[in-house]
């Protein structure tokens, strides 16, 4: 049982991190700095347009990066503990 915690965690810090990787990337990356709706919206369009998206591009990179982040977090730590 503790090893399934220790698993867990590992997922939580690395989709934590990716998590909080996201907001500050979309809260100074936009034309307009900062957590208001045109920040968030200039910042989303700035995170899409790096891969040649726009807006909604840049929401769904957002949202997948603390999921692969998780992912990556818990894979090392069953490879570690292997």
């Amino acid at each position: 049982m503790k090893n399934k915690n220790c698993e867990t965690a590992a997922a939580a810090v690395g989709a934590t991190t990716g998590a909080v990787g996201s907001v500050v990337t979309v809260s100074s990356v936009g034309s307009v700095s900062g957590l208001g709706a045109v920040g968030i919206t200039s910042g989303l369009a700035s995170v899409g347009g790096v891969i040649g998206g726009g807006m909604a591009t840049g929401l769904a990179v957002t949202a997948v990066a603390p999921l692969v982040l998780g992912t990556i977090s818990y894979g090392l730590y069953k490879w570690w503990k292997s």
